[in-house]
């Protein structure tokens, strides 16, 4: 009788990104996936030790699509807008994932194609060494948040986000101005929160390189790497 077949990484990361695709990682399992693939979950963790580390993997996979042709250009505030960008628009081809990257984060060679850019790009700067890491930090958490939340947005149906707009005109317009004076005063221009991302998300990250701005010292710093 012939023998199972032998699936490859790659192959098995091409069948969980499908599942994603239709589900999310709470309801995602190494069972799922070895009963899409015709196997069984011990052939699956001979190649990942677990479910989490899996996962990581395939949202690695989408980080080093997106870097697969980005080359450097422009002063150090385009090459880091560049890189969130494009992060923002492969995992928003693929939103599902996008939870996975915000819950899990990735380890694997596309996080590292990314971490090593956007630490160059803040080297160029001129932001002292010292100050690096942690502004470093604080740019990638801004970002994973975003992205996740953005994509977490766009996966609703159009009946979810008519309950949510329900809601939302329920809550705030209807607001009791005696124990709500300021939401009440400011309901008709308030927004609900899945309204134009797009422009909060590139304010937001203006922001966050403008505070990066304001760190860096005036005049040539010790801390301007270019390599």
């Amino acid at each position: 009788m012939a023998g199972r077949r032998r699936w490859s990484t790659e192959e098995i990361l091409d069948a969980a990104a499908e599942l994603l695709r239709t589900s999310d990682a709470d309801s995602f399992s190494v069972r799922k996936l070895a009963a899409a693939l015709g196997t069984d979950s011990s052939s699956l963790y001979r190649h990942f030790r677990s479910k989490t580390e899996l996962l990581r993997a395939v949202a690695d996979r989408i980080l080093l699509a997106a870097m697969a042709d980005y080359r450097p250009d422009g002063d150090w505030k385009q090459r880091v807008t560049a890189l969130a960008l494009r992060a923002r628009d492969a995992f928003g081809q693929q939103p599902q994932l996008a939870a996975v990257w915000g819950r899990y984060a990735s380890s694997g060679t596309g996080s590292r194609v990314i971490m090593e850019e956007v630490l160059q790009a803040l080297r160029a700067s001129g932001l002292p060494d010292a100050e690096i890491p942690a502004r470093y930090h604080r740019f990638v958490v801004l970002i994973v948040a975003l992205i996740a939340s953005e994509a977490g947005v766009s996966t609703i149906t159009p009946e979810e986000h008519e309950q949510g707009m329900e809601l939302f005109r329920v809550s705030v317009l209807g607001a009791d101005p005696e124990r709500f004076p300021a939401l009440a005063h400011f309901a008709r221009d308030l927004r609900p929160l899945g309204a134009d991302r797009s422009a909060a998300f590139e304010e937001l990250l203006a922001a966050q390189l403008a505070q990066i701005e304001a760190r860096i010292p005036a005049g040539p710093s010790a801390g301007d790497g270019k390599g």
